[in-house]
């Protein structure tokens, strides 16, 4: 292997908290002995953080672009300010980023310009392979590469939002730039497969790699419930629309009429807070149903090994956006968890329907109701179910096995240079 592979990380937020395949896919391939930068378009602000990001220094090895005010003329006139700074540095590079026949809107918005910043104070700096998660990042890959000249090859992440929603708002054409200059694509799931080639991806160039976890560090335990114990549910996620929480609380609030000893835990913050909490009072299941907020890793493990029966009621957002794989779905499988989630997008491919849980159509109550009433009424499916599913991500979703897949994708598209 050649450790020597140098590898830059495209994305549009770094760190963010609930992006964590991400953060594993650059930790598998440090830990392979790889070199890797990233390059971020913002930063969010955490109160907490992920440990492996400061483990691994991840923050010593990312560069952050300039703030692009919202405002247009603001925003002109700090691109007279960068282009002041560096223009005796990289002056055709500068010019070539405001070129609004080649590169679009991504030149006449001025966000080119603000995003080869990094890659100007770096200019020192080279790589084999830049690695873009999501497809505007892809856009962005391919433009940097061609202004800088650079050599490196473009891989392409997609996953949900991207494939769903960017092509509501920007056309079914928004990729071809990347689909004509890119060099590999990335999708984790046979759905997001399916949307990238209708969108134009060459499918010659296009792998199947889902994100994946470290098995190790999800602790397997065989699920049983002790005399007298409530019965503890958990949902991980934001509180945005597209997680369908609003369903699974009602599913909860159905099955509590008949079986009040249960607890509903929900570990995730985000704007739908505070009509959930309404939703909660109005269902009248205040002392059943929680909402925790955000939670650390260590913290979302430590709900994982308290629980019993994990929910994602994921579903179509009102704007298209749709889930990528559901990460949560390995992280709770692989605890040993007996799994409820929705046939949306990439879940088909995330759990193994009537073996290690159960896949229901989005937004039906009842059918989270009915599913969730026979795991309670029947205990003694969990462990076999618990155990299908670790074996489930051990074989599929091991981080180890899918970092290996990823380099070899590397050494494909260098190899063909």
């Amino acid at each position: 292997m050649d450790c020597q592979m140098k590898i830059a990380f495209f994305v549009n937020t770094f760190p963010k908290l609930s992006e964590t395949f991400i953060i594993n896919q650059i930790v598998g391939l440090i830990e392979q002995g790889y070199d890797v930068d990233i390059y971020a378009e913002v930063s969010e602000e955490l109160n907490k953080i992920n440990p492996d990001i400061q483990k691994f220094n991840l923050l010593n090895n990312t560069y952050y672009q300039p703030k692009i005010p919202k405002n247009y003329l603001l925003r002109a006139a700090n691109a007279i300010f960068i282009f002041a700074r560096y223009l005796f540095i990289c002056p055709l590079v500068l010019f070539r980023s405001l070129n609004f026949l080649a590169y679009g809107r991504q030149a006449r918005s001025l966000r080119l310009l603000y995003s080869i910043v990094p890659f100007i104070q770096n200019k020192n700096k080279s790589y084999d392979v830049i690695h873009c998660h999501f497809g505007n990042q892809g856009i962005r890959g391919v433009f940097t590469k061609e202004l800088f000249k650079f050599t490196a090859k473009i891989v392409t992440n997609f996953h949900g939002y991207d494939v769903n929603v960017s092509p509501l708002k920007y056309g079914k054409n928004v990729y071809l730039p990347l689909f004509n200059r890119g060099d590999r694509y990335i999708a984790g799931s046979s759905f997001i497969c399916k949307q990238v080639i209708s969108l134009g991806c060459p499918e010659e160039k296009l792998v199947k790699i889902p994100v994946g976890i470290n098995p190790t560090e999800y602790q397997f335990r065989s699920r049983s419930l002790k005399e007298g114990e409530l019965i503890k549910i958990i949902t991980v996620g934001r509180l945005v629309e597209k997680k369908g929480i609003e369903y699974s609380i009602r599913a909860v609030a159905e099955v509590a009429k008949k079986y009040p000893h249960l607890q509903y835990h929900i570990a995730g913050d985000g704007p739908l807070r505070a009509s959930l909490e309404q939703l909660i009072k109005e269902l009248d299941v205040e002392d059943k149903v929680q909402l925790l907020g955000w939670k650390t890793k260590d913290e979302v493990q430590q709900l994982y090994d308290e629980s019993h029966i994990f929910i994602l009621a994921s579903v179509t957002a009102a704007n298209g956006d749709k889930e990528g794989q559901g990460l949560v779905l390995q992280e709770a499988q692989s605890m040993g968890l007996p799994v409820i989630a929705t046939i949306h997008n990439g879940f088909p491919d995330s759990i193994r329907d009537g073996i290690s849980g159960f896949l229901v159509p989005e937004r039906d109550v009842s059918s989270l109701a009915q599913k969730l009433i026979y795991l309670i009424e029947n205990p003694e499916v969990w462990p076999k179910m618990g155990a299908a599913g670790h074996s489930f991500v051990e074989e599929v979703f091991d981080t180890q096995k899918l970092t290996h897949k990823l380099i070899n994708v590397y050494k494909s598209v260098l190899d063909h240079s």
